[in-house]
């Protein structure tokens, strides 16, 4: 039958009562969420300037990968801290071609530029322009301009794309110490270039860097003022304190910036298991444990808790009255995404939850504190009916409620890494302009988000 055309009035009924189901929608996620009231919502639906912003950022955590950790950890009907926010939206994630048409899936470099200068990128480009290969400032730099203390912690190396965005120019993300710079030959140091993420990142001084890859680190400068130092050495020049093991982050003062370094490279994960396999895996319940993460690695919530005392620390030395700004990264939900591994990624996302709660304990004592938690682009976890048989790699979890989960990775032949994808990710918030996440919007309107709470040009 052809469909009936829908008469003017009929249209501004419907669009009345999406607008109300919005509103009540708000009012839900108030009352189910942060704090059990709907104040919480109208508080955060106000502007106004932040002293702080804290941005945590779950690799690869799509809907998928969220719902997949609350099935196993809480139960369906359970909420995740970062399910607790008063307010939240979605963005859209894709990455541009040089000539500055749509590439529908992004990376972690693309995404992570996006965010953090407002700018769309080619993938494996970190903060420059698509075309002309040209420096971006960051929201990192443009926070230390207006007289912030800046931080950043992550489970990958802190030269992986992520935290690379924040203080570092680069035309390829491979390009992360001084034995790495094969695709930058323009930013190398002999080229009048700012020489290699790791180079960069100590040279920015960033007050807070925690997290993997020691090994580019201990890579030999070999351009420029400091040929012949390791840039671990370059960075004691600066004025670092290097930790490399819980202990002695613990007990490192403020004042000087830290540089911790606690793996050689990615950060070992929290949980194990059996990855998924092709028909399938035996009903299995994930390790909650991992030989192979050395005793004293510090885990996400511990460091995040550490990062903000360092950053507090710093500012009331200086007796500064601005805040700080930090940004957090779970970034092995997407690594083990990537190998479809189940056990492995509930588990980092359980570890960033943690550091979601920390994040948010924090902002309730500090109410001019903007946490906003997001992802830098969907993965490939799908969670599948029992029965279904996919052609792709499948595992089976027994869940913290006695149910079987059946988990499935498919966007790449078995025995190749699995994909991210292009959909829209989640992005929640509480505190100073925390109302600008509702709706869809997009990653760059992260940056503007935080700018504007921030105060900063």
């Amino acid at each position: 039958m052809p469909s009936k055309r829908l008469s003017r009035s009929h249209l501004t009924a419907t669009g009345a009562v999406l607008v109300a189901t919005a509103t009540a929608a708000v009012a839900l996620t108030a009352t189910a969420g942060a704090s059990g009231t709907k104040e919480h919502a109208k508080d955060a639906i106000k502007g106004g300037k932040a002293k702080n912003v804290i941005l945590l950022i779950g690799d690869g955590m799509g809907d998928s990968e969220i719902t997949l950790a609350r099935d196993y950890t809480v139960g369906a009907a359970g909420r995740l801290n970062m399910d607790k926010f008063p307010l939240s939206g979605a963005y859209t994630t894709y990455a541009v071609h040089a000539d500055g048409t749509p590439d529908y899936v992004t990376d972690s470099a693309a995404s992570g530029t996006g965010w953090a200068t407002g700018v769309k990128t080619v993938n494996g480009r970190i903060s420059k322009t698509p075309g002309k290969d040209k420096a971006v400032p960051t929201i990192l730099e443009l926070a230390q301009k207006g007289g912030y203390a800046t931080g950043s912690v992550t489970t990958a190396e802190l030269t992986d794309a992520t935290p690379a965005v924040l203080a570092s120019h680069a035309t390829d993300r491979s390009c992360q110490g001084p034995a790495d710079m094969a695709k930058c030959p323009t930013d190398t140091i002999a080229k009048g270039g700012p020489g290699s993420i790791a180079e960069q990142s100590v040279n920015h001084k960033v007050d807070v860097l925690l997290g993997g890859g020691k090994q580019r680190f201990d890579q030999k400068i070999t351009e420029g003022r400091y040929t012949g130092l390791t840039v671990t050495q370059q960075a004691r020049k600066l004025g670092y304190q290097v930790v490399t093991d819980n202990a002695s982050l613990k007990a490192v003062k403020g004042g000087k910036p830290v540089l911790g370094l606690f793996a050689p490279g990615n950060v070992a994960t929290e949980w194990t298991g059996k990855p998924a396999a092709v028909g399938g895996t035996a009903p299995q319940r994930c390790v909650t444990s991992n030989p192979s993460r050395p005793a004293g690695t510090p885990n996400l919530a511990d460091q995040t808790t550490k990062a903000i005392q360092l950053l507090e620390a710093k500012q009331k030395r200086s007796h500064s009255k601005k805040g700080f700004f930090l940004q957090v990264e779970g970034a092995s939900i997407d690594k083990q995404d990537h190998a479809a591994d189940p056990c492995g990624q509930i588990g980092e996302t359980a570890a960033f939850d943690r550091a979601v709660k920390t994040a948010r304990a924090y902002a309730a004592k500090h109410p001019d504190t903007l946490v906003v938690t997001t992802a830098d682009h969907g993965h490939s976890s799908q969670i599948v009916p029992l029965e279904a048989q996919p052609p792709g790699l499948t595992s089976t979890l027994v869940t913290d409620e006695g149910q079987q989960i059946k988990v499935n990775y498919s966007t790449n032949t078995p025995g190749q890494s699995q994909e991210h994808t292009g959909t829209e990710v989640r992005i929640a918030a509480q505190g100073p302009q925390a109302y600008r996440v509702l709706g869809v919007t997009d990653q760059t309107d992260l940056f503007t988000t935080i700018r504007e709470a921030l105060r900063v040009r």
